[in-house]
């Protein structure tokens, strides 16, 4: 007589697919806590490698988080990347005084796409500051060999400061799908971004404590103590019909690299993508502001020691202008540094040196002061 099939024998085979499918669910979800607890939390945040990219940011938030608390109401920041050389302490040593305290949140290295992010958690409510002065190369948009939305070192800038609803328009921000996916995978787990971080932190945990703690104790004041180099590029000469520079004796090597590759170059193709990358990230700034008091304003900085003529490539669009056809943006005099633009007050050719930076921070800060107006205005 044939006897009935076990039950249990028979869907064993069923029950198998469904535990694995199980298990591995429990398992992204167990990876995804994991993640958001360490990194979506202030828990790893605070032991970041101060040097490293990230670090740096969160060095720069928590200073000026700290300084809002007793800066008073007129209060300006200022935004850019290492060419941005405003030093306050330059500015507070006046015996004139504007009656606005202005302040630098600027990370060398750094594009408007963490600008954007740094703001949002600098100035949660968008009224904090009178004003955001930013600095750009220029009003007109030029296309250069290094296009910033292609930049994935972006995303070791913004890491900490991605949310998990950032994570698809943070990558689509980028332009080839190699980086697209890289910051998509890194804004939705970050410890994949951080990882080389976590494993230098895991070889000297205690080392980097100690070396975070220095910093939260003397970075405040080193960086506003902070005094530029002196070395000036003096004798620089170029000839723009062949472009050619003459350097003088005892220029180094890094200074001629620097006008080879901002200075003497062949013009390149005008693509229209640094065009694209500022309409989308300097327009969510001025968006986030714009039922706010806080004006945008933006600055043309010094172009260099001898700046390029214009005949030299023909830019197409101007962003920056575009966006000062809103309410809460404002271009200052695109001239106002032209006076700057002289070998003697640079140390490379980006970079203003110690009597160029003497010269610039307080032309800053009296253009920002003739912008506003007096302080009690609103």
């Amino acid at each position: 007589m044939a006897t009935e099939p076990s039950p249990r024998l028979e869907t064993t085979p069923a029950r198998k697919p469904r535990r694995i499918a199980l298990a591995l669910l429990i398992a992204c979800l167990g990876l995804f806590g994991l993640d958001a607890l360490l990194f979506r939390t202030h828990m790893y945040a605070s032991i970041l490698e101060p040097d490293s990219s990230a670090g740096l940011v969160e060095l720069i938030l928590w200073r000026e988080k700290r300084a809002q608390r007793t800066a008073g109401d007129n209060l300006v920041v200022t935004l850019g990347n290492s060419r941005m050389g405003y030093v306050p302490k330059v500015v507070d040593l006046r015996p004139q005084q504007t009656g606005y305290g202005i302040r630098t949140a600027g990370v060398a290295g750094s594009d408007p796409r963490l600008w954007y992010y740094m703001l949002r958690d600098l100035d949660p409510t968008a009224r904090r500051y009178r004003a955001i002065v930013i600095g750009v190369d220029d009003y007109d948009d030029e296309d250069r060999a290094f296009n910033p939305d292609d930049n994935i070192g972006a995303l070791h800038y913004c890491i900490t400061r991605l949310r998990w609803s950032d994570a698809i328009e943070f990558a689509q921000s980028f332009h080839s799908r190699e980086f697209q996916w890289e910051a998509f995978r890194g804004a939705v787990l970050k410890g994949i971004a951080l990882q080389s971080d976590i494993q230098a932190f895991l070889s000297h945990p205690l080392k980097r404590i100690a070396y975070v703690r220095l910093c939260h104790r003397g970075w405040p004041d080193w960086t506003y103590d902070y005094v530029e180099s002196s070395r000036s590029m003096a004798g620089l000469r170029i000839d723009w019909s062949k472009l050619e520079a003459t350097y003088p004796p005892g220029m180094t090597e890094e200074q001629k690299q620097t006008a080879r590759d901002w200075l003497i170059h062949e013009p390149n193709p005008q693509t229209g993508r640094l065009a694209h990358f500022f309409r989308t990230w300097l327009g969510r700034i001025a968006d986030r502001y714009r039922e706010s008091r806080t004006k945008i304003i933006f600055v043309r900085l010094p172009r260099g020691p001898i700046p390029r003529p214009d005949y030299l490539v023909k830019k197409r669009s101007s962003s920056i202008r575009e966006l000062a056809s809103r309410p809460n943006v404002i271009l200052a005099n695109e001239h106002l540094f032209d006076c700057l633009e002289r070998p003697e007050l640079f140390k490379d050719a980006v970079h203003l040196n110690r009597d160029g930076i003497d010269l610039f921070s307080p032309m800053i800060a009296d253009e920002v002061a003739r912008i506003l107006g007096p302080p009690g205005a609103k």
